[in-house]
């Protein structure tokens, strides 16, 4: 999700030569995108681990993700204003503090064992990572030649789905690995044993989150010590109207299909371990949580492919067939079983790659003299990742798994309209341009 933030603002062109160790920053800033895909994805992990140790339903870990995306509504514009009074490094190394500091949280929110103290945590984390996203991506591509722009987003790309990728396997053998050892003692008569494996499965939280810590202070630090190449001073924002904004039929429905994709991406990754377990019943939490994994590989894979399909193919066509693909994918999960099912949920990942940065560039090209501040409002728009899973969550406890996941095939098919919809407008070349 990170393309979107780099047409925020529009700063004067970085050159390398203007001082600083460009080399050195380009590759600071661009393990920033694995950063923060890390915290995105341990989320997923952190759902099942709660559920279980803290004994809370599906629509109540739900609001893990709730949480974290109602920081993107909260903290987008003022990230922005930060990058535009302090620039872009001070605004990187306010994000990695913020990150380290909701990282420590976890330490005394697993000391009290208490959701809400691991909730205020997770939103700190989140609020340091909305100002990285921001800052790093206007870095990236604003940091020399425009001819390479290209390029450097899309190895910066490739950091953040590495992040996507291990995050689950991380979490599956540091956060996960405790719970079948001690699922037989927390349910055991004896109430100091439960105490006890409670204490256990938490502390396993709690000292993952505190390496993360360690690792920003260790980036912040890094950043410190490393000179960057000189910014220049933001040119001023042209008079903003919303009402034109709006008036802008192709960017209303972009903002609208954003809201609902980012709510169907984040909750078809928020529960499928749950579901993995549902389609394959004796699967262990670690076993679901490597098949996490295995999904998002298929989603950073298809990143990669989708950046040439849309070079072939114009932009809205490729979206409403992806959207289709991802609907198709989507049934064949919900009403087969066993192996089948998991892999046709795992294809989903595949199709979902490329409506994120297409649905945005479809948007801001609608958005005419107005792309800056539409640019902003469809940031705002993964606040969809605190709207569509609780609502999956609760249909889940009342409905059942299975029947729950159909509410992503309303997200995905508003996805497919969309696309149908914006076909008109612009071509795929001219729409990414």
């Amino acid at each position: 999700m990170s393309n979107a933030h780099q047409q925020i603002h529009h700063p004067s062109p970085i050159s390398p030569g203007s001082g600083g160790n460009f080399i050195a920053a380009f590759i600071l800033v661009t393990s920033l995108f694995f950063m923060w895909a890390m915290a995105h994805n341990l989320n997923d992990i952190l759902i099942k681990k709660f559920e279980t140790t803290l004994e809370l339903t599906r629509g109540e870990a739900s609001f893990i993700q709730v949480t974290f995306y109602i920081a993107y509504f909260v903290f987008a514009l003022p990230a922005g204003y930060a990058m535009k009074r302090i620039g872009l490094k001070w605004t990187m190394m306010l994000g990695l503090s913020l990150y380290g500091a909701g990282a420590i949280g976890f330490y005394p929110a697993a000391e009290m064992g208490t959701f809400g103290a691991f909730l205020i945590a997770l939103f700190v984390i989140a609020s340091g990572i909305v100002c990285l996203e921001i800052a790093a991506g206007a870095f990236i591509v604003l940091t020399g030649t425009s001819e390479r722009a290209a390029f450097r987003i899309n190895l910066a790309q490739a950091f953040n789905g590495l992040g996507a990728v291990i995050a689950p396997m991380i979490g599956g053998a540091f956060i996960l690995s405790s719970h079948e050892r001690t699922t037989q003692a927390a349910i055991a008569p004896s109430p100091v044993r439960a105490a006890g494996a409670r204490a256990v499965e938490l502390h396993q939280v709690q000292l993952t989150y505190l390496l993360i810590a360690l690792v920003t202070a260790v980036l912040i630090v890094l950043m410190g010590i490393t000179q960057f190449p000189q910014e220049r001073h933001f040119q001023k924002a042209k008079s903003v109207s919303y009402s034109l904004l709006f008036r802008q039929r192709v960017f209303t429905a972009a903002a609208v299909a954003q809201f609902l994709y980012v709510g169907a991406q984040v909750a078809v990754w928020s529960f499928f371990i749950d579901f993995v377990k549902d389609a394959r019943p004796g699967t262990t939490d670690s076993t679901a949580a490597y098949l996490l994994s295995a999904s998002l590989f298929l989603f950073t894979f298809g990143r990669f492919t989708g950046s040439i399909v849309v070079r072939r193919v114009p932009a809205p066509v490729a979206l409403a067939i992806y959207g289709a693909l991802a609907c198709i994918t989507l049934l064949g999960a919900v009403m087969s079983t066993g192996d089948l099912s998991v892999m046709c949920l795992m294809a989903v990942s595949l199709f979902m790659s490329i409506m994120y940065p297409t649905i945005f560039a479809l948007g801001v090209t609608a958005a005419r003299e107005q792309g800056e501040i539409g640019a902003s409002v469809l940031v705002m728009t993964i606040v969809g990742g605190a709207a569509v899973p609780p609502a999956l969550g609760f249909a889940a406890d009342h409905f059942g798994l299975r029947s729950a996941y159909l509410i992503l095939l309303a997200c995905f098919s508003v996805v497919v309209l969309f696309g149908l919809f914006a076909r008109p407008g612009r071509s795929s070349r001219e729409a990414i341009q």
